[in-house]
């Protein structure tokens, strides 16, 4: 197709002059990879199609939430209804309470919960928390974890161990990351550092339990384990930032697979966002009572949102997680990306090209490298425009992945056996053009 009738190319001219970019969010603008992003005109199931009535095998879906596939009827007929009753009421519904059941039923860390608009809003709304919860100041991330582009959490590694950050966003005042640690992730021995140096002033960490904005990472089972033992010891509240792995990689999210590993392990406070509200606006943060009966109204720490349990976000949510509730859909989702994964690893193999790849419920990743990466600077030593190339060849083929090195591709339960088997057939075409 020429750039003469490729709908998309028109649709991005005219986007740039009114959006910056031509997007609403960076990693759409297909910048990483080159090209000219799809504008989407419908979805249904695995698929979507774009402006040129090109269908493609969906593996981003909506990044993350879109675990049933697109337009599930279940979920379509609550939406349907609540939208009828209402758009939003700024007062409170009975379907809030409903949700705010669902989700503290399948995370029992948490015995209360506020809902929110966006895993921005939640994760900032948790560091704010952990903050006016413990009287401190100081916060752990890791480097290569994202946990939305909140000013205190868009930083970089400092030069040094247990260094402070530095902004990695114009607009971002030294004075506002000042009090931000950035360590590598699954390296206790920084952790250790960092805490028999600041745990005293160290108000909360928080983590990605499996890291999605470098792909795909797990932390370690000893990581985990040190960073629970050390928020426990100094007082310290640990985040575990389940907007992308929530409800995700399995049906009591990534720290019901931790707490098989770990006895008695649980987070102080969890963020999620993206299944819980299947697809709509919709987040949430939550914890013990003690902790979250800090915010106002009830006590000093304030937070509040127009929007928040908006009541058809809260409808689409309710019915996604009343669906993956059903007997076997976990079993069946956790097959099929196992098939998946399987299937492109053997396809890399049989093309000579280095290859790893993990996945865990309905989420993978994968790296153009013979290990897995455990941390952000091992998962920068992927060949960026091997992988460009890969991307453009699936698309070509069909097949829609994530258009960036860096991001976690999705299954959902909608994905067929034989969705999988042409995705696999594609990327065995696409790896053998990859120069060797």
């Amino acid at each position: 197709m020429t750039s003469n009738t490729d709908l998309n190319d028109a649709l991005m001219a005219r986007a740039r002059r009114v959006i910056p970019g031509g997007v609403n969010s960076p990693v759409r603008a297909f910048r990483a990879v080159g090209g000219t992003p799809r504008f989407v005109e419908r979805a249904r199931g695995a698929y979507f199609w774009d402006a040129n009535d090109q269908r493609y095998i969906d593996y981003i879906g909506s990044w993350g939430p879109m675990i049933l596939g697109h337009g599930h009827p279940a979920v379509l007929e609550a939406v349907t209804k609540a939208a009828v009753q209402g758009f939003s009421f700024g007062a409170p519904t009975e379907r809030e309470i409903e949700l705010a059941e669902e989700i503290l039923s399948l995370v029992p860390s948490m015995e209360m919960v506020r809902l929110v608009s966006s895993g921005t809003e939640a994760g900032m709304s948790a560091i704010r928390l952990a903050r006016g919860a413990t009287g401190r100041a100081k916060i752990i991330k890791f480097e290569g974890c994202y946990h939305g582009h909140a000013d205190a959490l868009l930083v970089k590694a400092g030069s040094g161990l247990a260094t402070f950050g530095h902004p990695t966003s114009a607009g971002v005042p030294p004075e506002v990351v000042q009090h931000t640690l950035v360590l590598e992730y699954n390296n206790i021995e920084q952790l250790e550092q960092a805490f028999a140096e600041h745990g005293a002033d160290v108000a909360g960490l928080i983590m990605e339990p499996i890291a999605g904005n470098m792909n795909f990472v797990r932390a370690t089972v000893d990581f985990t384990r040190r960073c629970r033992e050390l928020c426990t010891q100094h007082g310290a509240l640990l985040i575990y930032d389940e907007v992308m792995t929530g409800c995700r990689v399995a049906l009591g999210s990534a720290q019901s697979v931790y707490a098989q590993a770990i006895a008695g392990f649980e987070p102080d406070i969890t963020v999620m966002g993206k299944v819980i509200g299947g697809g709509m606006p919709l987040a949430a943060f939550g914890g013990k009572r003690a902790v979250m009966e800090q915010l106002a109204p009830l006590g000093p720490v304030y937070q509040a949102g127009t929007l928040s349990g908006n009541p058809v976000a809260t409808a689409c949510g309710l019915a996604t997680l009343r669906e993956i509730k059903r007997p076997g859909f976990f079993e069946s989702l956790t097959a099929k990306t196992r098939r998946l994964v399987d299937g492109l690893s053997a396809a890399a193999a049989a093309e000579g090209v280095p290859f790893s790849a993990d996945c865990q419920g309905g989420m993978f990743g994968f790296f153009l490298l013979p290990q897995l990466p455990q941390n952000y600077t091992q998962v920068m030593k992927t060949d960026g425009e091997r992988f460009n190339q890969l991307f453009h060849a699936l698309l070509d083929r069909g097949v829609y992945i994530a258009p960036a090195l860096y991001e976690a591709g999705f299954v959902s339960g909608a994905h067929s056996d034989a969705d999988i088997d042409t995705t696999v057939a594609a990327a065995k075409e696409a790896f053998s053009l990859l120069p060797k």
